[in-house]
């Protein structure tokens, strides 16, 4: 055997070193759009008669605006991993309005700008841990309207996290399976607001290939030491041009001190998306929510109203078009009955049961 034999020729050691040097990519996403909401809120807010913005997508009334925009960078090796995003709109505002104020160094003045920023470094094969802030392991919709069936996120996508902050450790043992355990700050904080920390999980088992089922979980003290519990499920599949999505989410609060058991929530969704077209898409979804104790989402004093919790039954109907790669041209018609009347009604005054908008977006991905 001669030394030539046994030494790497220059294209090998080119071709090397090009499988471990990591790939660096740059993206960006702009989504605008126009809503008009039949209740005329007075402040543009899409908000309850109370005051309280009950939605982030979207969240403004009778005005062109965006509801996100971002901008990313993202590293992958083979031995680590990052994703920093910058982001700004509408959607982000909302999300970040209850992020807690504790101290001077931290708060929504500062974090909503972050859309993630996290490290990971790959501890065996098919086991990494990642750090920093980054998206919740909670539910099966995205924040970014392109990559959901439906323009706007449901009732139990918008009331579940967004983001998280902490550490995760994501195992994926088979193809099919992913299994992901999360230690974060809490329910959807970057500032801290208690000495207590979250902790979740989730299962993602790809059936077969156009068949995707998810479990998720989630355990924290929230509202000072109340345990906060939260269960959910959920599952995608295609058939031909036609796909399916649902979700069924369930969540359990201790009741303040001085009162007995505890307070409870829950929310499902379904979701129909058929390709009639190669530019043309139309979707429907039904969904509700009940949060009778206001667990999650407060309505505000509604003027007249016993008890002005969110408990509403909805649905929409939308068509996307998508007349170039990249570019989504997307309107959708949504409306929600709630069982007592705390949606504004700017015509007459007095709250009322029902809401309704429309919302059109164009949406570019570069």
């Amino acid at each position: 055997m001669t030394i030539a034999a046994c030494t790497p020729t220059l294209a090998e050691a080119q071709t090397a070193a090009s499988d471990t040097a990591p790939k660096i990519t740059v993206g960006a996403f702009v989504d605008g759009y126009f809503a008009w909401d039949v209740g005329r809120p007075p402040s543009f807010d899409r908000s309850f008669a109370g005051g309280t913005t009950f939605t982030t997508q979207p969240a403004r009334h009778n005005e062109f605006n965006v509801n996100l925009a971002f901008i990313e960078v993202k590293l992958d090796a083979p031995r680590y991993r990052g994703r920093v995003a910058l982001q700004t709109g509408t959607s982000v505002q909302s999300n970040y309005a209850g992020e807690p104020t504790n101290g001077t160094l931290s708060g929504p003045l500062a974090s909503r700008m972050i859309q993630e920023a996290v490290a990971g470094v790959r501890l065996a094969d098919n086991l990494w841990v990642d750090g920093g802030i980054f998206y919740s392991h909670l539910g099966v919709e995205s924040w970014a309207s392109r990559d959901n069936l439906t323009y706007t996120r449901s009732l139990v996508g918008d009331y579940s996290p967004y983001y998280q902050s902490g550490v995760k450790m994501t195992w994926t043992p088979t193809p099919k399976l992913t299994a992901r355990v999360d230690l974060v700050n809490g329910w959807q904080n970057i500032s801290e607001n208690n000495s207590g920390k979250g902790a979740g999980a989730r299962l993602d088992y790809a059936a077969t290939s156009s068949t995707l089922l998810s479990y998720y979980n989630f355990f924290s003290n929230e509202a000072g030491s109340r345990l906060r519990t939260f269960n959910g499920v959920g599952g995608r599949h295609a058939i031909g041009r036609l796909t399916l999505l649902g979700e069924f989410d369930y969540g359990t609060q201790r009741r303040a001190v001085g009162e007995d058991g505890q307070s409870t929530w829950s929310g499902w969704t379904a979701v129909a998306r058929v390709q009639a077209a190669p530019t043309v898409a139309f979707v429907a979804r039904v969904e509700a929510y009940n949060d009778r104790d206001q667990v999650i989402l407060s309505t505000g004093a509604v003027e007249g109203v016993s008890n002005p919790a969110f408990r509403a039954v909805g649905g929409s109907i939308g068509v996307d078009v998508t007349p170039v790669s990249r570019v989504a041209f997307r309107t959708e018609l949504r409306g929600w009955r709630n069982r007592d009347a705390i949606f504004p009604n700017g015509r007459v005054g007095a709250p009322r049961p029902e809401s309704a908008f429309v919302v059109t977006s164009l949406a570019l991905s570069f």
